[in-house]
């Protein structure tokens, strides 16, 4: 196999390591049980619901997705279609701090009376100000029917439900020299960052030395 070929190999394979790099998935996300306790117009109640938080990239922010896998609390009245509107907070710490508030949509269905109320996909959008690893986790959720107001809060401490290594949007920094640095992220982007640099060095000496080889040629040819 020529030099030139042996190259060209080597350099398709470490193009090819770079781009299963970038496919690598950057969050981590896991489905957490949520003991509510909620205060509700007629008294006390309580249920524990799995909750799952997904998200989708969108500019330069994401797109949560908060899901319920149970019900959390029930009404003494049936609620007609339309009648309940749910919406909640997922607390955002880690490498940067906050409150992402989410809605949903109406109930598409009557509710029976005292019948678990199952809650809608819930979602909004998360822009990052801080890079770093971010976790997401249930918040309050505040349930409105029929002119009331039922507000649920988390009472087990619950962990995370979705942890994202995530890059805020002109985080560059200036050096003391006056140069510009990078973003600061998680090992992702730095074996990222190393896969490509190490594609770009060697493109340039494979380069280098297609080059040096042609010119060796030209000599011998003279």
């Amino acid at each position: 196999m020529s030099y030139q070929k042996r190259t060209a190999l080597a350099l398709a394979s470490a193009l090819a390591g770079a781009v299963v790099l970038m496919a690598a998935p950057a969050a981590h996300a896991t489905v957490v049980d949520v003991n509510y306790q909620c205060k509700t117009p007629i008294g006390d109640k309580g249920a524990v619901s799995p909750i799952d938080i997904k998200s989708v990239k969108s500019g330069s922010g994401y797109k949560l997705t908060m899901s319920f896998q149970k019900g959390v609390s029930s009404s003494p009245v049936e609620l007609g279609k339309g009648a309940m509107s749910p919406s909640a907070v997922i607390e955002v710490g880690g490498a940067d701090q906050g409150q992402v508030q989410v809605s949903g949509a109406p109930n598409s269905a009557a509710i029976p009376a005292n019948t678990p109320i199952k809650i809608s996909d819930l979602s909004g959008t998360y822009t990052p100000k801080k890079s770093g690893k971010v976790d997401f986790t249930a918040g309050v959720l505040t349930i409105k029917a029929l002119g009331t107001t039922t507000t649920c809060t988390p009472s087990n401490n619950p962990g995370p439900s979705l942890q994202l290594d995530v890059t805020a949007a002109g985080n560059a920094q200036s050096t003391p020299g006056g140069g510009g640095q990078l973003p600061k992220t998680g090992p992702l982007d730095s074996a990222v960052a190393l896969g490509t640099l190490g594609g770009t060095v060697l493109l340039a000496g494979a380069a280098g030395v297609l080059w040096l080889t042609r010119r060796g040629q030209g000599a011998v040819g003279r």
